[in-house]
């Protein structure tokens, strides 16, 4: 039986990818992207993401986000975008739960931190440090670095990318020069990943206090759904009627993308996958429901992103990638050997061993980043 036979003719097929960058014979139990799908979840990088920050450190409290929680939520939300528009579920599974494989601790201002102190090396971006986790970090086989996964997923991977990194990269660099589309499952998990942190943001700065209902209300969107779950359930109050508003602005968000995706599709007239790479971005928001989107992610980014509270946090966590990065990168000798470049004042040298540090604090979890920076610094901590 050919897994695979209901797709719709311009989704990603196992038997007609680019492949892998080592061959490997097939199996009869699992398509590729299962494999795929399959070698990410039992990585170590995927099992790191648990402690890994989405907006609130580990710490701060068991029931908010992590990277792994919302890589989940992610993956949930694409794979039911797919079979609605009869697209590769297995693919854009793979795609959701590998995209953030390369984010640092404390999110997005550790990412920044580690950019900044790399700036003399490459920088830093994570969605490149995901594909080189996937493609040389990991080490599960023998016969070869990374876990070999199938072009397409390394592709939807690879979802951002500066165009001079673009250029040192294989043929998977290629449709940033060309300015070229992914796979629609590629296109489905990047959107996916919007509605995803959007919403579920929102739940968390509710359940930390840092947002209030009333803020929300400011958001037609928000207001719009809450007073639909107000009339369906009159009486409805606290949690209950939060996760019922949330609810529905996800289900909203998701019926849009199909819909939108739908009439984008038909008129494209696919009939290929290189139909879909010469075509423009075809899985999107309706123009109101991007609007929308929008307005959400920037009430987020001002109350929530950049609350003080926060703010506080973004602080330290930046001073720890600094301080870490700078102290190993002045005495090698304290990294593990695994991390050490052979030592010499050649550029290239120095470069090499600055991607090495970049390298090990990057694949660190936020506990294990505080853990560490205690043992160098704190004369009581060994």
């Amino acid at each position: 039986m050919n897994i695979e036979a209901h797709l719709a003719p311009y989704a990603a097929r196992s038997d007609t990818s680019t492949g892998r960058r080592y061959t490997e014979p097939s199996t009869s139990s699992r398509t590729e992207f299962q494999r795929d799908r399959d070698r990410i979840i039992h990585s170590a990088a995927f099992r790191r993401l648990e402690y890994k920050t989405q907006v609130f450190v580990n710490h701060e409290g068991d029931l908010f986000r992590t990277r792994l929680t919302h890589s989940i939520e992610v993956a949930q939300i694409a794979r039911s975008i797919a079979r609605n528009l009869q697209l590769n579920e297995d693919l854009v599974e793979a795609i959701s739960l590998a995209h953030d494989l390369g984010h640092t601790p404390f999110g997005h201002a550790g990412q920044d931190a580690l950019n900044a102190c790399m700036s003399d090396y490459g920088g830093f971006e994570h969605n490149l440090q995901s594909l080189r986790v996937v493609d040389t970090l990991e080490q599960r086989y023998g016969a070869f670095d990374g876990l070999n996964l199938m072009f397409e997923t390394r592709e939807g991977i690879l979802k951002h990318c500066s165009l001079a990194n673009a250029k040192k990269l294989d043929a998977i660099g290629q449709r940033f020069i060309e300015k070229k589309q992914p796979t629609l499952e590629a296109q489905l998990a990047n959107l996916a990943d919007e509605i995803a942190y959007n919403n579920h943001d929102i739940d968390d700065g509710l359940r930390s206090g840092l947002l209030t209902t009333a803020q929300l209300d400011e958001i037609e969107f928000y207001a719009r759904h809450r007073h639909q779950v107000e009339l369906a359930f009159p009486g409805i109050t606290g949690r209950r009627a939060i996760n019922e508003t949330i609810r529905r602005m996800i289900n909203a968000l998701i019926v849009d993308v199909i819909e939108t995706s739908k009439q984008r599709i038909a008129v494209a007239q696919l009939k290929t996958m290189d139909d879909v790479r010469n075509a423009p971005a075809l899985i999107a928001f309706s123009d109101g429901m991007r609007a929308e989107a929008a307005l959400l992610k920037r009430f987020l980014r001002e109350n929530l992103y950049q609350h003080y509270q926060v703010n506080r946090m973004t602080s330290k966590a930046r001073r720890i990638v600094a301080e870490l990065f700078d102290t190993f990168m002045r005495e090698p000798n304290l990294l593990p050997p695994d991390y050490q470049q052979p030592c010499s004042d050649a550029p290239q040298a120095i470069t090499a061993q600055a991607r090495k540090v970049s390298d090990y604090i990057a694949g660190m979890t936020d506990r294990y980043a505080i853990r560490e920076h205690k043992r160098l610094f704190m004369i009581d901590e060994m």
